[in-house]
């Protein structure tokens, strides 16, 4: 519309009203979204205060038994909240700018109404990027939102309102997606928050019987002692389904995403598509090296814009590699007709050459012709 219009000043006051209700209300949100994580850090630091001055300065009676105690719950206490502010405040890890779509694409893909066409010049772009699972419906992951073609086990969080590599889930507690970028932060966070409960739990239960008996003497203490072993007691079962489920997931290397719906791939879906045996999936989360295992720093294999995968069932689109009796060639294995950059240090590392072919997923045909001993292999590698 023509500035000099005189009713330009009108839609433009009303566009204001319009967007000022939905930034108040996007503000409001996000600061209701830190009270799980305000209602956590209150409970910890009265948890605190209940054991170390409560329990040990005022309950306990044996000064090598305050010493132990007091040793071992501010190890605990100090990797529980270490893991727990690493999970908060890492920022999830988004798609790169090579996943957006060229200029001159993007203004076909926003002029174009027809879906197929659309995913013609998705296809298009898509051709040199490292992408192996597709919608449902086979076509190529977009998001509209984020107007980025989504890398595998790439997902949108509405709550975050981004695209988040490796997304797992968005958990309210830590206000933060857990992705890529802080799994192995979530699972330690888990770990420290299970041992500093089983810990309390364990050290106060016998004063707890006392109080609770009549053993001791009443005291301002009794009530932190009683309430502290009711506290640590209900967050430990709570935290222990959630870290053995997490476990689970990070053995089979599937996401919380992904054990409710099975990643897609060109052939269908396969919810053990990017698993790799189970100390490769241990190793894709925490590193190669164990030393940093149990520490919350960054060790997580790879660039979370590709995975590799273990073989599938044979995909028409893959190349047919012509191999001599001597064996499988180690670019039949890692090749693929949509890759065509080479797989990253960390996916070689990955593989490594004692990749095992599950026996149950391995489709291979041999084809020998009369004129020539060589045989013919037809592989799939999604990795």
């Amino acid at each position: 519309m023509d500035r000099s219009h005189p009713s330009f000043p009108v839609f433009c006051s009303q566009g204001r009203r319009k967007m000022a209700p939905t930034h108040v209300l996007r503000c409001c949100q996000r600061g209701l979204a830190w009270i799980p994580v305000i209602f956590i850090a209150l409970v910890v630091c009265w948890s605190y205060y209940a054991y170390v001055v409560e329990l040990c300065l005022f309950t306990i009676p044996s000064i090598l038994e305050k010493v132990v105690y007091l040793a071992v719950f501010h190890v605990s206490f100090i990797m529980f909240v270490w893991s727990y502010w690493k999970t908060i405040f890492t920022r999830p890890s988004t798609p790169s700018k090579e996943f957006c779509l060229p200029k001159s694409e993007k203004e076909q893909y926003e002029k174009e109404q027809r879906p197929e066409t659309q995913q013609e010049i998705l296809k298009r772009v898509a051709t040199s990027l490292p992408l192996y699972t597709r919608t449902g419906a086979g076509a190529i992951r977009y998001c509209d939102r984020c107007q980025v073609i989504k890398p595998d086990r790439c997902h949108h969080c509405s709550a975050c309102d981004m695209c988040v590599l490796k997304m797992d889930h968005h958990c309210p507690w830590v206000n933060n997606c857990v992705g890529f970028s802080n799994y192995k932060f979530f699972i330690l966070f888990l770990t420290y928050s299970l041992v500093y409960c089983l810990f309390i739990a364990a050290s106060v239960l016998q004063y707890f019987i006392k109080f609770w008996t009549s053993d001791l003497p009443e005291s301002h203490a009794k009530f932190h002692v009683l309430f502290l072993f009711f506290v640590a007691a209900m967050f430990c079962i709570s935290i222990l389904s959630l870290f053995t489920y997490h476990l689970w997931l990070v053995g089979k290397n599937r996401s919380t995403i992904e054990a409710f719906r099975a990643p897609v791939f060109r052939n269908g879906p396969d919810k053990n598509g990017f698993s790799l045996g189970f100390s490769k999936n241990i190793a894709q989360v925490f590193g190669d090296q164990k030393l940093y295992w149990l520490l919350p720093v960054f060790t997580s294999q790879g660039d979370g814009f590709s995975f590799p995968t273990r073989l599938v069932t044979v995909d028409p689109e893959q190349p047919t590699e012509c191999l001599q009796p001597g064996g499988l060639d180690k670019g039949a294995v890692e090749g693929s007709a949509e890759q065509t950059t080479p797989l990253s240090e960390s996916q070689n590392r990955l593989l490594g050459k004692d990749y095992h072919i599950e026996e149950d997923h391995k489709e291979t045909h041999i084809l020998k012709s009369d004129e020539s001993e060589a045989i013919t292999i037809s592989i799939e590698s999604e990795s």
